[in-house]
């Protein structure tokens, strides 16, 4: 019974260290953005970016594959330089954003791909639609501590969609149906209030 004890007692003592790896991580909207480029006409490409965006990575160095990503675009945040465009993409003949204000990746799966990059497998949200995507990552690079002892972290993430699998179906022919996204994140975690002293 005493060596039974001594056995959960020292499973529940590694179960601790392993949780105590994965730190939990804050997206810093003022350094992340997911951009965009889809070919229009099939002559041009033309890009634009979502800067409002928010969530959380979970990372353990140590384990790559622990990694969980929940990240929340502004949809209305839309910007392609032109405010023409960007109204029509707010309107429901793309993102339809009175509908549909976020647009929402949630990761169930994340693997190491080679030094520095991971696959993370997840769920996209788009137009109130859900998709499976494999984003390719580089990174995380860091972390590198602040003068104010926060640490950062950041990555970029790839991945290419079908517009038409997400319902968003504005100007057939002559806005490209493949769109390459680019999610560029830099994260925070504030250092503890022991360590700011």
């Amino acid at each position: 019974m005493k060596r039974f004890s001594l056995s959960l007692v020292a499973m529940f003592v590694l179960a601790i260290s392993a949780a105590a790896q994965v730190e939990t991580w804050q997206i810093d909207p003022f350094h992340s953005a997911a951009q965009f480029a889809v070919r229009h006409f099939g002559i041009s490409t033309v890009r634009g970016a979502f800067p409002k965006l928010s969530g959380t990575v979970q990372y353990d160095p140590g384990d790559p594959a622990k990694t969980v990503i929940d990240v929340t675009i502004d949809a209305a945040s839309v910007n392609t330089r032109v405010e023409p465009r960007d109204k029509d993409l707010r309107s429901p003949n793309f993102f339809d954003v009175e509908k549909f204000p976020t647009i929402t990746f949630k990761s169930k799966h994340a693997e190491a791909a080679g030094k520095g990059k991971l696959k993370v497998t997840g769920d996209l949200t788009i137009h109130g639609v859900t998709k499976e995507v494999v984003l390719d990552v580089d990174g995380p690079n860091g972390p590198f501590k602040d003068p104010r002892g926060n640490q950062h972290m950041g990555a970029s993430a790839t991945t290419q969609i079908n517009r038409q699998d997400f319902g968003v179906k504005g100007a057939p022919g002559g806005v490209g149906d493949d769109v390459q996204i680019t999610i560029d994140v830099e994260a925070v975690k504030p250092a503890s209030p022991a360590a700011a002293k």
